[in-house]
């Protein structure tokens, strides 16, 4: 299927590897232009670089930090001066420090609250204007399913990915009569470096992951791709009538109904 969005250009943050990468890399594939960030700069120009030989595109590497309103605001900056438009924003960060309520410091919860919250109210505040500007647009957050299914020890994950689907809905109402349409995916377990760093010491990548697949329906761990996938057609031209909604992409695991 062709998506209909060659040319378009997006904004992908976190997307030097995992699932940011895996976002940007479909999207590529479709024939979209990048603007990519991530704070780490050699990661972040090799991951372009790979990028946009392999798949022909333009792909501009940006070091920043989302987390700041300056580093969000270099981000949509570099759209605007390397290809005059904006056309998908992609938000995706690593997810708040692990922490318990009784362990979680104000510190843990302000930095979650910035990493996590703030980052998409700046980038879709800078962003949308461009949207607005073209009459199309396309804002998917990448969330968690501890948005729909909280996961112990994960308290500030918990509290915040819900309110990032509150967030999107609101933006959905506000934002549709500008042709833009704002949803929320929320990966389950995918195999990146992320996941497999939280291996036991010893343990083999293969059966650590085989291990995590007996509590997944679908028999497997996904693939970051598999989440690029879904995200790539939540940024399409068919999902014109998608807007407000938030994806689960976890092979049947999370056993809430919504």
């Amino acid at each position: 299927m062709d998506l209909g969005i060659r040319g378009k250009v997006a904004l992908v943050t976190a997307s030097s590897k995992g699932l940011g990468r895996a976002c940007a890399a479909v999207l590529a594939g479709e024939g979209v232009e990048l603007v990519m960030t991530a704070r780490g700069d050699a990661a972040l120009r090799a991951a372009a670089g790979e990028i946009a030989e392999r798949h022909g595109v333009r792909a501009h590497a940006v070091a920043c930090d989302v987390s700041t309103e300056e580093g969000c605001a270099r981000a949509v900056d570099a759209a605007r001066e390397h290809f005059g438009r904006l056309d998908i924003l992609v938000t995706n960060t690593g997810g708040p420090e692990r922490a318990d309520f009784g362990s979680a410091t104000d510190a843990m919860w302000e930095v979650g609250f910035q990493s996590t919250m703030m980052n998409i109210v700046r980038l879709v505040r800078m962003a949308a204007p461009m949207m607005r500007e073209r009459k199309w647009g396309r804002v998917v957050n990448i969330a968690s399913v501890t948005a729909r299914q909280p996961i112990k020890n994960l308290t500030i994950s918990n509290a915040l990915r819900p309110g990032i689907v509150g967030l999107a809905k609101d933006l959905s109402d506000e934002l549709a009569p500008h042709g833009i349409c704002v949803n929320t995916v929320l990966p389950g377990m995918h195999a990146t470096d992320r996941l497999l760093h939280v291996a036991p010491p010893g343990e083999d990548a293969d059966a650590f992951l085989k291990r995590l697949a007996t509590g997944i329906p679908a028999g497997f761990v996904g693939e970051p791709m598999d989440l690029g996938a879904a995200v790539a057609f939540l940024c399409s031209a068919q999902a014109r009538f998608i807007s407000g909604a938030t994806l689960t992409v976890d092979g049947g695991a999370t056993r809430g109904l919504w």
